[in-house]
């Protein structure tokens, strides 16, 4: 076994650093993955991956639906067992994994309908242990920079595809994680907003965070500092 559509205002300048100065106060020497192999029973969604980013890097992931994008996403943030190889964040591939390294925007935006979506984006501050007031400011301001600062109070189910994926965005860069991994982060967003979420990610690896992101749009991926290529849960060379 291993180791583990809908156009809205454009950011106000500054606001990305605002967001997120402050959050990433410490930062991992590295992620490191060697050799990963995933297993879902006898498929196999990763073989012998091998990836490496340091602070202040962005990269992107891609490959067409099944190449194992969101398993590699997930094997990183220790999510899914490892069939084999390892993950290092920085604190070797036998140190436990420290929950508050990682935050996660999933695919399908993961949020709790039967909460708003200022409470989305509030809880996860506070289980990590952030005081009452600067988790409300910090989850108000998250939801402010990707424009859904008037939406806070809606319940999810009362909010476009678009809106939601945008909370979720919000949620994760709230936490101020030292890597962030972004899955599709912008597949229901329009030209401006999807300009808006990847802004808003540049700021977060300038302010020294690490950020993985898959994607099926190369226009994104273009963004980000370099791209891995994956097809069937191998990267692809060059």
């Amino acid at each position: 076994m291993g180791k583990h559509s809908e156009r809205g205002p454009r950011p106000q300048r500054g606001s990305e650093r605002h967001l997120t100065a402050a959050a990433v106060a410490e930062v991992p020497a590295h992620i490191d993955v060697r050799e990963l192999s995933v297993s879902y029973g006898e498929v196999a969604a990763l073989r012998g991956v091998s990836l490496s980013a340091g602070p202040g890097e962005f990269v992107a992931i891609t490959g067409h639906s099944g190449a194992g994008k969101t398993t590699l996403i997930n094997a990183i943030a220790g999510i899914v067992p490892l069939a084999g190889g390892e993950v290092d964040l920085g604190r070797g591939s036998d140190a436990s994994r420290d929950l508050e390294t990682v935050a996660i925007i999933p695919q399908g935006n993961g949020l709790a309908s039967v909460l708003t979506a200022y409470e989305n984006v509030l809880a996860p501050l506070r289980a990590r242990g952030h005081g009452a007031q600067v988790a409300a400011a910090r989850a108000t301001e998250a939801l402010r920079s990707v424009g859904l600062g008037e939406s806070g109070s809606h319940l999810v189910e009362e909010l476009s595809g678009g809106q939601q994926q945008r909370a979720a965005v919000a949620r994760g860069l709230a936490l101020g994680a030292r890597i962030l991994l972004a899955d599709e982060p912008t597949s229901e967003l329009d030209h401006d907003n999807r300009e808006r979420v990847l802004e808003l990610m540049r700021a977060q690896a300038d302010d020294g965070a690490i950020v993985i992101m898959t994607t099926h749009d190369p226009e994104a991926a273009e963004r980000a500092d370099r791209v891995v290529r994956l097809d069937d849960g191998e990267v692809l060379p060059g």
